[in-house]
Parts: C-alpha cells; structure tokens; sequence
C-alpha cells in the first residue's frame, strides 16, 4: 500500500474533493426522511395537496443536487485513480525494466504481466470506489443513527444493536478472504504462465501432439484457480444475506415497537415512517460497504503483489548512472573515467578491447559454476571465435560484456575500465548484441533496424542489410524496408529473422558486435558471405561470434574453446587441430576424415 501515498500525493485535490463531495451527497440523502415525514404529518393529515406538492418539489431538489454532487465526485475520483494506476503502471515497468537478466528468469514472465495488468486494475478499482464510497457510507450509516435519535431516543436504540453487529459481520468477513484473495491471484500467475507456454510454444506442441496433455495441465491449474475463487466467492457471499437479515430483523424490531408509541402518542406515523426509511438507508449503505470492502480486499492483495516488485532490488544496480547523475556530467568518452575510477586503470595495452580478469560466474540458486576462471584479452579489431559443447558457458561468457549479468568473481574490462564502472546506457551503446534467439517487434522493417540508430540514414540501413545478407531477400519484398513485420517477426523464416537482427545490431555501429549463435538458420554459402562481409567491414570492431559450427569461427583471428564452464584450448584453428582434443572432437565430429580429404 505505501507504493501508492506518493502517487495519491499527486491528486490530492481529487482525492480531498470526491469524498466531499459525497458526503454533500450523503447529507442531502439524509434529509429525505424528514421531508417524507412532514409530507405524511402536515400535509396527508391535514389533506393539504399545496404543501405537499411544495415538499415533493423538495424532495425532488435534493435528488437533483445530491445527483450532481455525486456525478462530480465520480469525476474527481475516476481522475485520481485512473492517474494513479497510469503512474503506477509506467513506475512499475520503468522498475521492471531496471531488472538484470537474473531477476527476470527468477520472477517470471508471466508474474510481471500479471502484476502489472490484472494487479493494477484491481489497485485502480480499489482507489476508485475508497474516494466514492469509504466515508459516504460510514458517514450514512452513523448519521442515520444520529437522525434516528433526534426523532425518537428509545426507536433509536435498535440502531445501536444493529451497527456493532453488521460492523462484525462485514469486518469479520474481510480479516478472513484477504489472505485468500492473494491466494487466488497467485492461481492466476499460474494459469496465466500455462496459457503463455501454450500460446508460444503452439506448433512444438501440435508438432509432438501433446494438445492432450497441455489441456488437462490447464485445466488442472484453472480448476485449483476455480476452487480457491468459489472459496473466497463463498465466504464473501455470506456478506449480504446475513447483512440483509440482521437489517431487516431490525426493521421488524423497529416496526413492533413503533406501532405501539405511535399508538400511546409518543411519534407520529411520519416519523415511524422516517425511521424506517433510515434502517432503508443504513441496510443500502452496508451492502455497499460490503461489497468495498471486497473490492478493497482485492485491491489491497493487488497492492501488496505490486508492493513485492516495486521492493525487489536488482542485482546490478547502475552505480555508476547514479554518480553521474549527482555530478551532472557523462564522465565517459574515450573510456578514461579517471574522476570514478581512479587507479583501476591497470595500466591496460591501448589496443586492448576485451579483458575477462579470472572471471566466474554462478547463476542465482544454481548448484555450481556455469564459468570458472575464465583469463583472457581480446585486441581491438581481433575476431574471437567461441565454440563448445551444449551447457559449456559459451552464451554465458558473451553475456558478461554488456553487463546482462555480473560476474561472481574476477572482472570484466572494456577498455580498460571495470564494466560496473559504466553506466549502464554507455557500456551498452558500445556494444551490438545478436542473441541466439531472432527478435522482431511489430512494425516496419525500417523501425525495427532504427532500433540500433534511430538518426540512421538510408544509405547506413542499406549498407547494414548488405553486409547481414537480408538486403536480397528485402528488396524483393514489394514495400521494401516498409514491408510490415508481424509481432515477433512470425511472417519472416527463421534465417530472415536472424539477418535482420544482425543488420539491426550493425546499424548501431559499435566498438563491440556479439553474434550469439545467430546464423543457426543461415545455410553454409550464406553464413560464409556474411562472415566474410563481417571481416571486410571499415572500421576497427572487435567481434565475437559464438557458434556450434567450426566452419563459423575457423577463420577468427583466435578461437577460445569452452568445456563445462573453463577454458580448454585458445589459439587459431590450426593451432587447436593439433593442441586441443575438444576442438578436435568438435571438428571431426562436422568434418569426418576431413584430415584424410
């Protein structure tokens, strides 16, 4: 809940104004049962049509203006809490968006959609209804009490027993559904990630014809869901009937008891009938109140979920973004960042790109080391091939270079500056990153290569798609770069998806361009003109090409072989032909008797 104060803080003439103006609604309410009073007293009695004509017009008044005053605080509150949940919502994915790569594979996917659609709109309908109805209806209730008491103290007594009791009722029923409620939306993560995994993974699973199976996991998970939602709807449900019959049992009471002091004189009929009216109202004003609550309940488990997000601390804060911040100035340029660094230079070759400084890294909760005691440079303009086995650390150790994750030990160093040293945004505009799996985001062709430049001309974007090899297939699309891309690229084949990717990162122009096993789909003439398009390029990038296939790294300037997270062989491909029985084992496994040939 204190995740919301500082956006409500925001609105706060809205949420001074809607509560006010409801109980300027409440108030008119409240007069009502008077009026009908002296309507029935004065003017039925006496048979007077003028007075009650005149009361009607009265009565008829305070609906209009209790109407308006009520359709202002429904603005004022609509204001406030569609802003607040606008607010929350972007806070929350700027938050999420702060995340490393290690936060994300723990929460899930699924969780954060959850919480940041279904989570916000209950906290936006929690909002809504507290500034409409959380002190009307209290404020209702006790001043029909009050009203009760000015027309007849011992009738008003029944009020007294009836609200402790009803207040029992409903506050009771609240303590025990709120933990349920956030059981239930819990469920809802669940079916939420089942449906997300069917939905993307539709034609592996019609593919092994598992449609079956996947069913009865989702109906599995949507049944516990269902059970746990009719549990909470159950208890819930006794609100209003047990709510009804205390009132109405009240009435009754007040009804017997009426009817004999109107009968000794003590009230009036009217009076009798505006006491009624009051039991009317406070039984209308509970049901409301119970079904607040409810909604309050909710909103609250909702704001609890977001309040876990928003309190969740990434693992690789952007230290180095913040000091910036405080010395309003980007200390980096050409990377010397003496004000921060001071002597972490480590007196590092000029023409060093790349240093991986005994690194290791252990993935959260995982048992051992995915990278141990990885120790090597890398040279400006050198191309560095790395290959091994499934599992052996390859995507692992690439991923260290634009600080996806942080190494648990040794350091990572660009240009001779500790990673962590940067700010996030710099560190990451120097370098261009293919991941394995191919990326597209709806729109246009252009927009999706814009993504690396957003300044970048035709000119840049032809020369991209050029040396990626996707500038054939694109010019034989009819629109051209503005040929439509369908979400996720599912209306190109997996090798244009993945030549579009690259373009996208050489757009960039970085000093640094990971290829992450990124022309997996690519055939061997393909692969082969792309790399060769790669090594021609102008400029001094540096380059890694992460890859499976020997016949994508075996003309880099060296190859470092990976086996189980260490170092097993470093050098040329002929150098490791004749040194390294891992490489050997890969490359006769791809090339057999190629030796003999």
């Amino acid at each position: 809940m204190k995740t919301l104060l500082p956006y409500l803080r925001q609105y706060k003439k809205e949420t001074i104004l809607a509560p006010l103006f409801k109980l300027l609604e409440a108030s008119f309410e409240l007069l009502v049962p008077l009026v009908m009073a002296k309507i029935i007293d004065v003017g039925i009695a006496n048979r007077d049509k003028k007075y009650v004509m005149l009361m009607c017009l009265l009565m008829v008044s305070l609906g209009v203006v209790g109407m308006i005053c009520s359709f202002t605080a429904q603005f004022f509150s609509a204001k406030a809490a569609v802003g607040v949940s606008t607010k929350l919502r972007h806070a929350l994915f700027a938050h999420i968006q702060s995340f490393s790569f290690t936060e994300l594979d723990t929460m899930g996917t699924s969780t954060l959609i959850t919480r940041m659609t279904s989570d916000v709109n209950q906290v936006q309908n929690g909002v809504n209804m507290t500034l409409r109805l959380f002190l009307r209806s209290p404020c209702v209730v006790f001043g029909a009490m009050i009203m009760a008491f000015t027309i007849d103290f011992k009738s008003a007594l029944v009020f007294v027993g009836t609200i402790p009791l009803l207040s029992l009722v409903v506050f009771g029923i609240m303590a025990i559904t709120m933990p349920l409620y956030k059981k239930a939306q819990s469920g809802l993560d669940r079916v939420l990630s089942v449906t997300r995994e069917n939905l993307t993974g539709v034609r592996v699973i019609r593919a092994f014809n598992k449609e079956p199976e996947e069913r009865i996991r989702f109906e599995e998970n949507n049944r516990a869901l269902t059970v746990m939602q009719k549990k909470v709807g159950k208890i819930s449900g006794l609100m209003n009937p047990i709510t009804y019959v205390i009132v109405n049992a009240a009435t009754v009471l007040l009804i017997w008891q009426g009817a004999f002091r109107v009968d000794t004189g003590v009230i009036t009929q009217g009076e009798l009938i505006a006491l009624v009216n009051y039991m009317s109202q406070i039984l209308v004003e509970l049901v409301k109140l119970a079904n607040l609550i409810v909604t309050i309940t909710k909103a609250l488990a909702s704001a609890n979920r977001v309040d876990s997000i928003m309190e969740l601390e990434t693992s690789m804060p952007d230290t180095a973004a913040a000091e910036s911040r405080k010395e309003d100035t980007i200390v980096i340029e050409t990377d010397p960042l003496e004000k921060r660094t001071g002597n972490q230079q480590n007196n590092a070759p000029a023409d060093e790109a790349v240093r991986f400084d005994h690194v290791s890294l252990t993935y959260k909760n995982a048992g051992e080391e995915s990278l141990t005691d990885i120790d090597f440079s890398v040279k400006r303009g050198e191309t560095i091939g790395i290959i091994g086995g499934t599992g052996s650390g390859k995507s692992s150790l690439v991923n260290l270079i634009p600080r996806f994750y942080d190494a648990t030990n040794g350091r990572v160093i660009i240009n001779g500056v500790d990673v962590k040293d940067y700010p996030l945004h710099s560190l990451r505009d120097k370098v261009g990153v293919v991941l394995q799996k191919a990326t597209l985001f709806k729109g246009t062709i252009r927009e999706n290569l814009l993504w690396g430049n957003k300044n970048a001309s035709d000119e840049l974007l032809n020369e991209a798609l050029e040396i990626s090899q996707a500038k054939e297939f694109v010019e034989k699309k009819e629109d051209g770069l503005m040929t439509q891309v369908a979400q996720g690229g599912k209306n190109l084949s997996g090798g244009q998806r993945q030549r579009l990717t690259i373009a996208r990162a050489l757009v960039k122009k970085p000093d640094i361009l990971i290829l992450d096993d990124s022309a997996s789909a690519l055939d061997f003439a393909t692969d082969a003109k792309l790399r060769k398009a790669i090594r021609e390029m102008d400029g001094n990038m540096t380059v890694f090409i992460v890859s499976q296939r020997t016949s994508s790294i075996m003309y880099a300037d060296r190859i470092v072989v990976l086996d189980d997270g260490k170092v097993a062989g470093m050098g040329t491909h002929g150098e490791l032909l004749k040194t390294c029985a891992v490489y050997q084992e890969i490359y006769q496994s791809q090339f057999k008797k190629a030796k003999e040939a």
